[in-house]
């Protein structure tokens, strides 16, 4: 019964217990070269973002210019520390996303959220095209009220762009993030490691209007 998957998110009666001790994972980035968990230079921000599988989340944000590091982990859900197979149960209530670590002067939390939006399908709830269950949903979870702010505008920029292209309505989850919990080391730079890797990150087509002309 541990395995079994989960469509639906659990309650704090519900979740697994999870752990007090911190997973194994990488220290330093296997692209960047620069550790996982800091420091990071002053001035710089972060962002956390699910998009779906984070193997190929994570190699779409560590390729734009002005990103310092990723991470990828799992966070939007109860327990603590859960492992990967816990995590896909769908039992600990949180996503696959992606921790990134940025310059703000070489890139913008709009830029970002540009990247975000138009590199998966933010309409399909508990799911991204073949991957199945609340791990893969579509979440940006926020670490001030600046980063609230502009996300939840960018959403409504890019419905309307989806909606006039006759997509339907978005599901991405937007709310301040809670503990964020690095995954185990051969996940980290999954892609880059393993280059013939699985990889199912697709977007809608439809061009996302934030950084074009249209104020987050």
């Amino acid at each position: 019964m541990l395995f079994q998957k989960s469509a639906e998110l659990p309650t704090a009666e519900t979740a697994l217990p999870g752990r007090a001790e911190p997973l194994r994972t990488d220290e330093v980035h296997y692209v960047k070269g620069r550790p996982l968990k800091g420091p990071h230079p002053d001035g710089f921000q972060t962002a956390i973002f699910g998009m779906g599988c984070f193997w190929g989340v994570e190699r779409i944000f560590w390729n734009l210019p002005g990103v310092w590091v990723t991470a990828v982990g799992y966070s939007g859900g109860i327990t603590p520390n859960p492992t990967y197979e816990e995590t896909c149960t769908g039992r600990t209530g949180h996503a696959e996303v992606v921790q990134v670590v940025f310059n703000p002067n070489e890139i913008s939390y709009a830029e970002l959220l540009k990247a975000f939006w138009e590199n998966h399908d933010p309409t399909q709830g508990m799911r991204q095209g073949n991957d199945v269950g609340t791990t893969y949903r579509s979440a940006i979870y926020t670490l001030n009220a600046d980063q609230q702010r502009e996300a939840e505008a960018s959403r409504d920029a890019y419905q309307a762009a989806l909606s006039a292209a006759g997509r339907g309505a978005i599901t991405t989850e937007i709310v301040p993030a809670g503990p964020f919990y690095f995954a185990e080391d051969y996940h980290q730079g999954y892609l880059a490691k393993n280059p013939n890797g699985y990889c199912g990150i697709g977007g809608t087509g439809v061009t996302c209007p934030i950084g074009v002309g249209v104020e987050a």
